[in-house]
């Protein structure tokens, strides 16, 4: 049975998941990701059983930069970092799995995650999955990102639906549903929806099919300039599989009404509680943070302390 999203009203929607055959589907799907790490822990619930538990009152604190009195020229606030020598790596040496460029990468660089949500061309499957090959990369028009990496035995459910409708919602994920977000991240067969294994909820969008999460503080919806083939080495030629890129402009804003400021251009990070994936199963949570200003240049030159003009002698 199609399940449609009224438009009308922001009455949430839960979508069922019907495991009925996924058996014996998942067996006769081809082999395993590369991208399915060994697991870290031999039993992770009980090494998680010795950690606190997780607090979601603890509030968002501001501390100090590390380097309060930083002037122009100083350089770094570790000044033993300057000791330590470096391993250099060729990402494409002969004999280098294409998987330890993945576990370096995603280990050295911490990365917001889109928790997006699409419908498949013929409307019936609705699906939804975090990526965290993501990033905004302007404001006017907002504009977007996504990283689909090389997959051989199919392309990923997300970048399909996405080709073929041209539409999605970008949901920002927080804390309070990151258990959720992670279900949706198993590989089921095309076909069938991840609302269910998640058990959030579906709220309409204004501009495109693809509903959005109930739950998230902060979504976005979008609909897809270009998708952008990453085969500069002519990968596809020697039939190996080759990743892509999504730009996105976004089309409509949705804030929780007790996250948005009256202007509404800010969202309260008290509120939002973002996390970001870090390597292997990490999440870096936002809790603690500092303020820094970006300097202005009439400013800092007036500031006759700052040690810019040791720099800039002729401005």
């Amino acid at each position: 049975m199609r399940r449609t999203i009224s438009k009308a009203t922001d009455t949430s929607i839960r979508l069922p998941f019907s495991s009925r055959n996924l058996s014996q589907t998942a067996g006769r799907m081809v082999s395993k990701s590369p991208f399915e790490l060994k697991p870290k822990y031999a039993d992770f619930q009980k090494v998680q059983a010795s950690r606190p538990d997780f607090d979601p009152s603890l509030p968002i604190t501001y501390s100090k930069t590390p380097d309060p009195a930083w002037k122009y020229g100083k350089g770094t606030s570790d000044p033993a970092s300057l000791e330590k020598g470096h391993v250099e790596i060729d990402p494409s040496e002969t004999g280098r799995p294409m998987i330890s460029n993945y576990r370096l990468l995603v280990s050295g660089i911490p990365r917001p995650i889109s928790f997006v949500s699409t419908v498949s061309k013929d409307g019936e499957t609705q699906n939804l999955a975090p990526m965290s090959y993501f990033q905004i990369m302007d404001h006017d028009p907002p504009t977007f990102v996504i990283g689909f990496s090389s997959r051989p035995d199919r392309p990923k459910d997300t970048m399909k639906n996405l080709e073929e409708t041209g539409e999605c919602v970008i949901n920002v994920v927080s804390d309070h549903f990151v258990e959720a977000m992670n279900a949706t991240s198993l590989d089921i067969p095309y076909g069938k929806s991840e609302w269910g294994l998640s058990g959030l909820n579906v709220a309409p969008s204004k501009t495109v099919k693809p509903g959005r999460v109930k739950e998230a503080v902060f979504s976005i919806e979008g609909k897809l300039l270009e998708m952008k083939s990453l085969d500069y080495h002519g990968a596809g030629k020697a039939g190996k599989p080759f990743g892509s890129m999504a730009i996105i402009e976004a089309t409509r804003f949705w804030v929780r009404e007790d996250a948005i400021n009256e202007a509404k251009d800010e969202v309260d990070l008290s509120v939002l509680r973002p996390l970001v994936q870090l390597g292997g199963i990490q999440y870096g949570r936002i809790r603690e943070t500092f303020e820094l200003p970006r300097p202005s240049l009439a400013k800092e030159l007036e500031d006759k302390s700052s040690g810019l003009t040791n720099f800039l002698e002729d401005i």
